[in-house]
């Protein structure tokens, strides 16, 4: 396998997953863009592609609308002069005015933060949702009164079934991401339709990219599906959940029941960023998060 090397970058191939996926997994990131299923899938609308520089990983977005940037280089400590060449680089080699480096973690922000030539800036719309594992699962007090009466409802109304995703039921969830993306008019959206894309590849390399999943089955029918992977030895990432559009009580019931199935021998769930859309917003602050994995900008002075 051709391993391509700075300055030089390629598209991320499946292939690749045997050389990033040790690097991503031995730096135990906590941000959920740091795993190559993440890379993979969104390579289409971010323009992503790969080098290695010595011992680290780096990844390059030349997004269709704005200027490139990169992510935050993944490997060792003593990042900051690999970051400011790669700033430089940005500057030089793509006429980037103001390169960054984006959604860096809270890791590589306090490594630059005693040197003056960085500035950090947080980015609120980017900071990844934390729960515990046990609440998403037993929807404990109080707090998580609506959410339990929502599931009680569901299962009041429909003859429900979860099941482990398998082979057989990709296509049927292939067409709920379909019948999902119709009513919510995808193609209308940019963010929207680079998540179809994005989930129709997952569904298509489920196991090559070592995917967990499950759904929700009513008369045989997916009516819900999620789907995660480990982030770090703590903490799964739900990259992906989908329900029924027009039945909203199918969303906390697949949130809970792939949880309970899939991760109960893990502390946290990484349920991903809100995009600064309020809905969204509103939504994932309902699960009361223990915490925001905060992600920066990162710029020269």
């Amino acid at each position: 396998m051709d391993i391509p090397r700075f300055p030089h970058f390629a598209p991320l191939a499946l292939a690749h997953r045997e050389v990033i996926h040790p690097i991503l997994w031995a730096y135990q990131p906590t941000t959920s863009e740091l795993t190559f299923t993440n890379l993979f899938l969104w390579q289409g609308h971010y323009g992503l592609s790969w080098c290695l520089w010595e011992e680290w990983f780096i990844a390059l977005a030349q997004p269709r609308h704005g200027a490139p940037w990169f992510l935050p280089p993944v490997g060792p400590a003593g990042r900051e002069t690999l970051c400011s060449e790669l700033l430089r680089w940005l500057r030089q080699s793509k006429h980037v005015a103001y390169p960054a480096i984006e959604r860096a973690d809270r890791r590589l922000a306090d490594e630059l933060s005693s040197q003056p030539r960085f500035r950090c800036e947080p980015q609120r719309d980017q900071f990844d949702y934390v729960y515990r594992a046990a609440d998403l699962i037993s929807l404990p007090g109080n707090k998580f009164h609506s959410k339990r009466n929502h599931i009680n409802s569901i299962r009041r109304s429909y003859p429900i079934q979860y099941e482990p995703l398998q082979e057989e039921l990709l296509s049927s969830c292939l067409k709920l991401a379909d019948r999902w993306c119709e009513f919510k008019r995808c193609e209308e959206d940019l963010n929207l339709s680079g998540e179809w894309e994005a989930i129709r590849l997952a569904l298509r390399h489920y196991r090559e990219l070592g995917l967990q999943g499950g759904a929700i089955l009513v008369r045989g029918k997916v009516e819900a599906f999620s789907l995660g992977e480990l982030l770090n030895s703590r903490t799964a990432v739900i990259h992906f959940e989908k329900a029924n559009p027009e039945q909203s009580g199918f969303y906390p019931l697949i949130n809970q029941q792939f949880c309970e199935h899939a991760w109960q021998e893990v502390e946290l769930i990484n349920r991903e960023q809100d995009l600064g859309e309020p809905g969204l917003r509103r939504a994932k602050q309902s699960y009361h998060p223990v915490h925001l994995e905060e992600k920066y900008r990162l710029t020269l002075t």
